[in-house]
């Protein structure tokens, strides 16, 4: 093939700026037209923060399995999606709280690939987060703005750290250890790819120590790195102190909940398609790539391993090497968030590569590249239409009505068949069910003692799932659960043999309501009780001071600017040496 000289402004590094307005351009219209609001998570945090907007410092939340405590799962997202609720209104607060995390994406991913590569492939790949199909996937079907926002504080704290180690200076200390507590306190998973992204950047502060005059030892890398290791571990201690006092007061015990993510994807081509193919997309050329480069060169190679081992994990029960790691708790844990962490590493290869072929080919590389980026991402969102998470939408309207009026909130309510349209009953409606939408914060029996997620699809569950339901109804009056709205009519002969009757239908028949009479009102139930007050102030105070300290310290603590020097990406494993964006 004959070489073709590029063309200047195409071999140029991007701008940040024209990054961002990009980001702008492709999420914006999506998250304008509310798309993500139909995805399988998204109403369940807008849920979590809409608690957090009318009781910001009590985290005692009666509306989900007859009460239960919001410390159990990290606040800082949903306190923020709450915080600009007052302006925005919930569901568009959720939009911009996810715009702003795709767009620090965005950043994070330029200044972490800058690490790696140089200044034009790290631009390159900062473009390709923006078309990343997994976080098109998270985005806009699975709705996990918490692995967003977590992932990009940890990408945006991880070159404060590589500074920290390499040079010593507190400004970088002080500005990476409060970005990675703010990081945890927005996902207890996000603790896990701290270790994965942290780790191979110790590895490169110790190939690099001696690089750009920079002398500095073995161990006084090794000794900075663990002295930020006790910072953050302190500060997240204390940061999520409620959140380890529940999990430790209350562990994890229930019986595993399945999840299509922990299955073998060479078994079942579906799932592979949908949690690793469709989130890789065009990145998938480039795994051999890593492997060439990656394992090759001597800087490359810590970010090869760290990639590897998370791209093993984000293959769940497809190998044994998940389940080997994480022991009981590969049961607990969903692996399509370790997928888009290993596609974030794969990143600054992918903007190597493109680099290389739009030097070298100039425009038809670049149109190509372009092209495989916008496939990439567009596949991940027209994915939605060829494997819908939930049934069509209906109306939710007259079902909140009946529950907000004539004391009907006395009493408690499930719904059978609303999917993610459940998690917004819940927001609407003044009374309390029995069912909810996170795992980890339910203690009723009925619930724990089988392997099943939610009442509301308990059918997907099979057996487990049904028994759960079954005993659910068995004890109604011991939880003054009176009315039952059904949009499945698979649940009618159940509720008709346990002694419920039909009462009303909503959106012209397509949802029906079913009450049993001699229900009493509900009670207070014993099966958790409410964090202290002392607990609820610091829940209120902590992480939200830690997220604007963050911010404070990136504005106000400067750095000497270091003059720019444009290179190409070496050959050999020369020196290549820090280079990230001030």
């Amino acid at each position: 093939m004959n070489s073709v000289s590029p063309s200047p402004s195409a071999s140029r590094a991007v701008s940040v700026t024209v990054i961002l307005l990009l980001a702008l351009a492709v999420h914006g219209p999506l998250l304008l037209m509310q798309l993500p609001a139909n995805s399988y998570d998204a109403y369940t945090h807008m849920f979590m923060a809409s608690h957090y907007a009318g009781h910001w410092f009590n985290p005692w939340n009666e509306k989900w399995f007859a009460g239960f405590s919001q410390t159990t799962y990290p606040p800082l997202a949903h306190q923020l999606i709450a915080l600009f609720s007052y302006l925005f209104g919930l569901t568009m607060s959720y939009m911009f709280v996810q715009l702003v995390a795709i767009l620090l994406i965005a950043v994070g991913i330029l200044r972490y690939a800058r690490l790696w590569v140089d200044e034009q492939s790290a631009s390159y790949a900062a473009l390709g987060a923006v078309f990343l199909g997994s976080l098109g996937m998270l985005t806009y079907q699975s709705g996990q703005i918490n692995t967003i926002l977590g992932s990009a504080l940890t990408l945006n704290a991880i070159p404060y750290f590589y500074r920290w180690l390499r040079s010593n200076t507190l400004s970088n200390l002080v500005k990476g250890v409060l970005l990675t507590m703010s990081a945890a306190a927005v996902h207890h998973i996000t603790l896990i790819s701290i270790v994965l992204f942290a780790a191979p950047v110790v590895w490169l502060a110790l190939v690099d120590r001696n690089q750009e005059g920079a002398e500095a030892s073995a161990p006084g890398v090794i000794s900075r790195a663990l002295a930020f290791g006790a910072l953050v571990g302190i500060g997240i201690a204390l940061v999520l102190l409620p959140f380890w006092i529940s999990f430790f007061k209350n562990p994890v015990t229930q019986l595993p909940i399945p999840h299509p993510s922990r299955d073998n994807y060479l078994l079942n081509l579906k799932t592979g398609l949908n949690y690793w193919l469709i989130p890789y997309g065009a990145l998938a050329l480039v795994v051999p790539y890593m492997f060439l480069r990656g394992a090759t060169s001597r800087r490359l190679r810590p970010l090869f391993v760290g990639w590897w081992v998370t791209f093993l994990i984000g293959l769940g029960g497809t190998t044994p090497f998940a389940k080997l790691l994480f022991n009981r708790f590969f049961y607990v844990f969903t692996y399509e968030r370790f997928t888009f962490v290993s596609t974030l590493m794969v990143l600054p290869l992918a903007g190597l590569l493109a680099a290389h072929l739009i030097n070298r080919y100039g425009r038809k590389a670049l149109v190509g590249v372009f092209a495989a980026m916008v496939a990439t991402f567009a596949t991940s969102v027209a994915w939605m239409q060829f494997n819908p998470i939930g049934d069509t939408s209906f109306k939710v309207d007259q079902v909140i009505a009946f529950m907000n009026r004539d004391d009907h909130s006395k009493f408690r309510y499930l719904t059978l068949g609303f999917g993610s349209l459940f998690s917004k009953v819940s927001i609407e409606v003044n009374a309390s069910t029995v069912d909810g939408d996170y795992n980890s914060a339910r203690l009723l029996p009925e619930m724990t003692q089988y392997g099943a997620g939610k009442l509301d699809n308990a059918k997907y569950y099979g057996l487990g799932g049904m028994e759960s339901l079954r005993a659910m109804l068995k004890h109604a009056n011991q939880y003054g659960l009176k009315y039952i709205f059904v949009r499945d009519r698979f649940y009618e002969p159940l509720l008709a043999f346990a002694g419920w009757r039909t009462a009303e239908q909503y959106d012209n028949g397509n949802v029906t309501l079913w009450v049993k009479d001699d229900v009493p009102p509900a009670q207070k139930m014993d099966f958790g009780a409410p964090p202290p007050p002392w607990q609820g102030l610091i829940w209120g105070l902590l992480p939200i001071s830690v997220a604007l300290l963050s911010l404070l310290s990136v504005v106000l603590l400067h750095e000497r600017r270091r003059l720019a020097e444009t290179y190409e990406f070496p050959a050999t494993d020369e020196a290549v040496a820090l280079r990230e964006a001030k």
